[in-house]
């Protein structure tokens, strides 16, 4: 499609996919003020920036809502619409939740590109739908100045298997299931610097489904879980530890991150928003002093899950995601509270690469 029409959707695109969040000062001034109606059924809102909202009907079983939206963040406009679905679907599993429903937003230039290559970002989206076993039952679309796309997403949770994002407790490990630098692999794309191979290993990586997170939710040693996206490990780490009883020690060495991604950092390729992460989160990480940054605070783009575990339950954690055939890397661990939130250090322990 691509090649016919000589459309590149990323031209269109000041910062794609996740990298198109918010800052988080500007956040945290946009939502100030909370959420003014109060309802007792409403488990969880947007006071904990938790991944979606969960809404007790009084039946025993729980509503996750969630939705999720972005520029492009690739040129071909199937891969566009199968990452976005992945993403989307993503803040359910990071809930312990099934998704059962999507819906799509779309806005779509349609004077500056043709509406058929809309079309094949909606058949990209139902492909990822059909992975999950869920429906694309409709959506909503407007004629806009640039092309965006996401999913409204609706699942479904018995109550007591919801995870927070923010339930850390001391001692837990800390897992993560994607590796890092889809956003320096993009950044590389849009400058037509991504080698062949490493798109291959980008797709992969951001069309692939979480879904280990809705068997981890049935987990009472599962504590804590939550996506990591547009505010890079560091942010979505710090949000973990929202509950400020808690910092965390973190192996730079055993953080995983895709194959070759150092080539990239050492040519300094990497988002505008991997410094605005930085400058939101690096007061409150010790050890983040050299290009470490790079990859803390690189925006992920349906990125993987980072889960807390009880230690106890490590080997059968291990043992489950094995079977599962889900990657995993332990990367740090929950401790007492100290003068940072968070400790990166750079001990000795084996560099865990994804390859294909």
């Amino acid at each position: 499609m691509e090649e016919t029409t000589g459309i590149k959707l990323t031209q269109f695109s000041k910062g794609g996919g996740c990298g198109c969040k918010i800052a988080p000062a500007a956040l945290e001034q946009i939502l100030q003020g909370g959420e003014s109606f109060s309802d007792k059924n409403l488990l969880v809102g947007y006071g904990s920036r938790d991944d979606a909202a969960v809404y007790d009907p009084g039946n025993g079983d729980a509503i996750i809502s969630t939705t999720d939206f972005f520029l492009p963040i690739v040129d071909d406009p199937y891969d566009f619409g199968r990452i976005a679905a992945a993403n989307a679907i993503s803040d359910v599993y990071a809930m312990g939740g099934k998704p059962v429903m999507a819906l799509a937003l779309l806005g779509w230039p349609v004077e500056k590109i043709d509406p058929a290559l809309a079309r094949e970002v909606l058949n990209g989206a139902r492909s990822i739908c059909t992975l999950a076993s869920i429906p694309l039952a409709g959506g909503h679309s407007i004629d806009s100045a640039e092309p965006i796309f996401g999913l409204a997403v609706t699942g479904t949770i018995q109550k007591e298997h919801i995870k927070r994002n923010y339930t850390v407790q001391k001692g837990d490990l800390l897992f993560l299931t994607k590796p890092l630098g889809t956003g320096i692999f993009t950044t590389a794309l849009k400058r037509g610097l991504l080698k062949t191979g490493d798109y291959e290993m980008l797709m992969e990586v951001m069309c692939g489904l979480n879904q280990i997170g809705q068997v981890l939710g049935e987990k009472t040693w599962v504590h804590a879980m939550t996506d990591v996206t547009g505010f890079g490990l560091a942010g979505h780490l710090l949000e973990m530890l929202g509950n400020k009883t808690c910092s965390a020690e973190i192996s730079y060495q055993a953080v995983p991150k895709l194959a070759g991604v150092e080539e990239y950092m050492a040519r300094f390729i990497f988002p505008d928003n991997t410094t605005r992460n930085y400058a939101a989160h690096h007061p409150s990480i010790h050890g983040m002093d050299g290009t470490e940054f790079i990859l803390m605070c690189d925006p992920q783009t349906s990125g993987g899950l980072l889960i807390a575990v009880d230690p106890g339950a490590e080997l059968e954690f291990t043992a489950l995601l094995k079977e599962q055939g889900c990657f995993t890397a332990k990367i740090g661990v929950v401790t007492e509270r100290r003068d940072f939130a968070v400790y990166l250090t750079h001990s000795s322990v084996h560099t865990s690469i994804f390859q294909l």
